[in-house]
């Protein structure tokens, strides 16, 4: 809260650049503003903000039940602590375009610096899953180019995401794209790829930058860096990997418990004390504190 350096603005020019620099630039998802301060300093270019994830961590299923309110907390709260660009999840924009147009103005107003919208009828699934819907190609125009209206800042970052590829086919998702580049997004992200020759076919046929989403347990193989840059992609996702990872450890830690009765054979599996302290930066609070209050108060003269 109090030692965040770079403006809202500042750091949509920084995502802005980064599109244009060459780099494949790394967007961990966060759960929670902690890891995104972690994901910081750890020097990852970026932090990314997934429904599904803002989901899991309300116990609900990602298939548009959380609300917009929700989501423009969530990514403000992510947002405020990190001096690194955080972009955020908007599913499908939370109603008709109009709906869509608001979410991007309050996106922007929370400090983000970019949103993604896609191309799935309400209620949506997750990407990654079978039997998804898509809405006509001129409705996502509709929302794209009312997304693309609503901005104020010309760096916050409009992303197009279709999940076409899993119910038209790959031509016809590109088709797509490209309809959704005419219509104002600044990138592409093509959902559910399920080869780097797909991928490689959709960075031929765009001039836009282009997002990869590398998620656990889905459709496409897990790339790696080098190979996402060999591919000429722009930006990477890793959208729930944090919050399985911890989640993945609670499991363990609780069922030690359970069996041990304390928790003393997974201290070296957590997080110490010194290091939350340390992320959360409370010796700079109490330096803070301290500057402001070092007065004393004196004798009142006698009038």
């Amino acid at each position: 809260m109090l030692f965040t350096e770079k403006s809202p603005a500042e750091k949509r020019k920084i995502f802005r650049d980064g599109l244009t620099s060459g780099k494949l630039l790394q967007f961990p998802g966060a759960f929670n503003p902690l890891c995104a301060q972690m994901i910081e300093r750890k020097g990852f270019d970026g932090v990314y903000i997934s429904g599904a994830v803002m989901s899991a961590d309300l116990c609900l299923p990602d298939i548009g039940i959380a609300t917009m309110t929700e989501f423009v907390e969530r990514g403000q709260q992510i947002a405020r602590v990190t001096d690194l660009p955080a972009f955020i999840d908007i599913d499908t924009g939370f109603g008709e375009p109009m709906a869509a147009a608001r979410t991007v103005r309050s996106m922007e107003e929370a400090g983000l610096a970019g949103c993604h919208i896609e191309d799935q009828v309400m209620p949506k699934r997750c990407g990654h899953l079978d039997g998804k819907e898509i809405v006509p190609t001129d409705i996502m125009i509709q929302r794209v180019k009312a997304a693309a209206e609503a901005k104020r800042d010309e760096n916050f970052v409009l992303i197009a995401r279709s999940d076409a590829r899993a119910v038209e086919g790959l031509d016809a998702a590109i088709d797509r794209m490209k309809a959704y580049v005419d219509a104002g997004a600044d990138m592409i992200f093509p959902e559910a790829m399920k080869s780097e020759k797909e991928f490689e076919a959709v960075r031929a046929a765009l001039n836009v930058p282009i997002l990869a989403n590398m998620t656990e347990f889905g459709k496409s193989r897990l790339l790696n860096k080098k190979e996402l840059e060999a591919l000429g992609f722009n930006v990477v996702i890793y959208p729930v990997t944090t919050l399985r990872l911890a989640m993945g450890a609670c499991d363990v830690g609780l069922d030690r418990i359970l069996k041990d009765g304390d928790q003393n054979g997974v201290l070296d599996i957590m997080q110490h004390r010194r290091d939350l302290y340390d992320l959360l930066r409370y010796h700079d609070y109490n330096k803070f504190d301290e500057s402001i209050y070092n007065f004393q108060v004196g004798d009142t003269p006698q009038k």
